[in-house]
């Protein structure tokens, strides 16, 4: 979610920004890191998503395995626009399967999305975003092939939100003062988490299984329990768990992954903006290092939570969201429950009857996705994950265990979560001038983290709650807000993307972040990395401690500066701001591009591209002019419509979030996350004024409020996206 999208005053929910670290930038320590590494404008045509009834021809077949890898794009470039649909290229079909508000029992009341509905808790949430495939064959058991039935795994990260109320979800947009009543915050508390719903196709439709034993929400209270080196610490104890082993549900959950055992892992990202803690806690708590652990997290005493959950009255429900140090001792309130979030979750989509489990040997920050190495028998699980926050960092998991292959297809899903996600190393990316790049490790055994001055890092349990500052301490390379990873099938090689930085100056650019210019909205000037860009790190093997490591895109406006803003010569067909979600197609290999944008959005919506990527060092040095200061950073070769084009544009106020595919590449599921945030709550009785009406007016649902929703893109004659 882009740092520039319109929130509350007071509060934008990603313009957090508390890395106060002196972390030094490339120029001051390059010498001593050389000493030391031994160690389109077009698309005429483009077709708009419609009602539920599809136009097109062929049927697509049933099931089969993956095409091989696309050579070159086969579809014609999506032009921008600022039209309040789903546009998506000629020759395609998009449509509308899962909206907010959707039932998930065949005794849950149909939407009515006039803010009277209820049972929110076996409903879909709101904001989709990161979204995976699991496949079920005609035997209800999980397959890797089968591409008519499964279950689509998604989080609901957040909702469209002003002065306080998710006004779309109450009938008269609701209270926008405090204390708020108990009723709305409840309905509140269920649609933030994680769903899982069947879906099947007939012919070439496809339709939720609103009866299927398989479907699920995950919400604020559904409970969790913790694993890995935090679980049973003092820092996770909380008088719903004294002990420190149980957590109440997730929330803001951003990007997905799917581990190679089959499970879902979702990454808990601006979870501090839910909290409360009042003007007197620091002194209180009298632990200035506590304290200070809690502002590097973006917490400070007397800041106000997002909704005023904690307001609605005595209930444990409400308390839990007041984070302070209300009670003689952390087991008789809620000090620590600040703590109990900011995790990797896994959760295993085919047996509801499991428990949420936080991971917490992946660390604690703003997680967005967790993307997995291809696994090598005899090898560790590799993972990698971004924390997005200005100025934050790039992290690697590598698992103590080796890889097995039976654990592909285990007996026990979670059992094999335990094994390769609750021990290991955690590593904080350093990005070296000359292209070469470290990965620390973040373990009290790395002097540079015992020795730290900020925090008493004495077991990995402190590590792996204050992740942050034991980052900080190591020396990481702060990044313009790390939000997806991926890695290319093709060559293994990680991408991940930095979204934008709007305070990114002249003094602080370096070689991986080596753009701050100015971009003009109308005539509203906009600073720093305002458009972002997207790193990609190849190593010789994913275990290693080192990397590679270029700028594969630049993302910028078409008629930008060639010299130095659009580097990567992009044109009226590939142009873009803010990259966001990025996905490689196990199918094809194509790498997705989404974008959470408020930059460019004057010109056009959010939108989903498809890139071929080269390599790592296909491309070569580069000088790049920062205002008076010159820095040499390493750059992908130009992109051009061959290599990266435009090929869904979203409706007004929406951005494009997470995306995912049948196992053979032929049909793909996209959510769309808050069309029409930038309408006002005073306004949220009269259509007319909103943003968006989608997606009731592509002719889905009731009523004319719009929703976040899940689409199904496919091919008309049947074949494989994007080729």
């Amino acid at each position: 979610m882009s740092e520039q999208n319109t929130r509350r005053p007071g509060e934008v929910f990603n313009d957090e920004d508390s890395n106060r670290s002196d972390n030094p930038h490339f120029d001051s320590v390059l010498a001593t890191r050389l000493s030391r590494r031994h160690l389109l404008r077009g698309g005429a045509g483009a077709a708009v998503v419609g009602s539920a009834a599809l136009a097109g021809c062929a049927t697509p077949a049933s099931s089969g395995g993956a095409p091989g890898a696309a050579t070159q794009l086969g579809f014609t470039p999506v032009a921008r626009t600022t039209a309040d649909t789903v546009t998506v290229p000629p020759g395609y079909t998009a449509q509308v399967l899962y909206a907010g508000g959707d039932p998930l029992g065949a005794d849950v009341p149909a939407f009515r999305n006039d803010g009277s509905d209820e049972q929110w808790g076996r409903r879909a949430g709101d904001h989709h975003d990161g979204i995976e495939w699991f496949g079920l064959d005609a035997q209800n058991q999980p397959s890797g092939s089968f591409t008519s039935r499964g279950l689509l795994a998604m989080n609901h990260e957040a909702t469209t939100d002003e002065k306080l109320s998710s006004f779309f979800i109450h009938a008269n947009g609701g209270t926008a003062t405090l204390p708020r009543p108990a009723a709305e915050i409840d309905k509140e508390l269920m649609i933030h988490g994680i769903s899982v719903v069947e879906v099947r196709r007939d012919g070439r439709r496809w339709a939720t299984q609103p009866a299927s034993p398989y479907n699920r929400r995950i919400t604020t209270l559904s409970e969790a329990i913790f694993t890995g080196p935090a679980a049973g610490s003092a820092h996770l104890a909380t008088k719903y768990s004294p002990n420190g082993t149980k957590g109440r549900g997730t929330v803001n959950n951003c990007g997905t992954g799917k581990t190679p055992w089959g499970t879902l892992v979702s990454g808990e990202e601006n979870w501090y903006g839910y909290f409360f803690r009042d003007a007197q806690d620091d002194a209180r708590r009298n632990d200035p290092k506590i304290t200070a652990a809690f502002k590097r997290y973006g917490r400070n005493a007397g800041a106000a939570s997002r909704h005023g959950w904690e307001s609605g009255g005595s209930d444990d429900r409400f308390q839990r969201w007041n984070t302070g140090a209300t009670g003689a001792s952390a087991r008789e309130d809620y000090r620590n429950e600040f703590h109990t979030f900011g995790y990797v979750v896994e959760l295993d989509p085919y047996n509801p009857n499991t428990l949420l489990t936080k991971r917490t040997a992946l660390g604690r920050f703003a997680h967005e996705n967790v993307s997995f190495a291809k696994p090598v028998a005899g090898q560790p699980v590799v993972a990698y994950m971004g924390c997005d926050a200005r100025g934050e960092y790039i992290y690697k998991f590598v698992s103590a265990e080796k890889w097995d292959p039976a654990d592909a297809n285990p007996r026990n899903r979670l059992a094999a979560g335990d094994k390769y996600l609750d021990a290991g190393a955690l590593y904080v990316a350093r990005f070296n001038a000359d292209g070469s790049g470290e990965w620390l490790e973040l373990s009290p055994k790395n002097p540079a983290i015992s020795g730290f001055k900020g925090f008493d890092f004495k077991t990995q349990a402190d590590v792996c709650v204050f992740t942050r500052l034991a980052a900080d301490a190591a020396g990481a390379t702060k990044m313009d807000r790390p939000e997806w990873t991926g890695v290319n099938p093709k060559n293994g090689e990680v991408y991940i993307t930095l979204t934008n930085n709007s305070a990114r100056t002249e003094a602080t650019v370096d070689a991986a972040n080596p753009r701050t210019y100015s971009d003009m909205k109308g005539s509203k000037e906009q600073k720093g990395n305002v458009h972002g860009h997207i790193v990609r790190l190849a190593e010789a093997t994913p275990a290693e401690a080192t990397f590679r490591w270029d700028i594969y895109l630049f993302a910028s406006e078409a008629d930008a500066d060639k010299a130095n803003i659009n580097l990567s010569n992009l044109s009226d067909q590939n142009d873009l701001s803010s990259p966001d979600g990025l996905v490689f197609s196990p199918a094809t290999g194509i790498c997705w591009i989404e974008t959470d944008d408020g930059a460019y959005t004057d010109k056009t919506n959010c939108m989903l591209l498809a890139a071929l990527p080269g390599q790592v060092g296909d491309g070569g040095a580069r000088t790049v002019k920062s205002g008076n200061k010159d820095v040499t950073t390493h750059v992908g070769k130009p992109q051009t419509p061959a290599t990266l084009r435009r090929f869904l544009v979203g409706p007004k106020g929406a951005e494009i979030t997470g995306i995912t595919e049948t196992p053979d590449g032929r049909a793909i599921f996209v959510n769309i996350q808050h069309a029409g945030e930038n309408t006002k709550m005073a306004d949220v009785g009269d259509p007319a004024k909103y943003e968006s009406r989608w997606p009731s007016s592509a002719g889905y649902g009731a009523g004319q409020r719009p929703r976040s929703a899940t689409v199904v893109i496919t091919k008309n004659d049947g074949g494989v996206i994007g080729t």
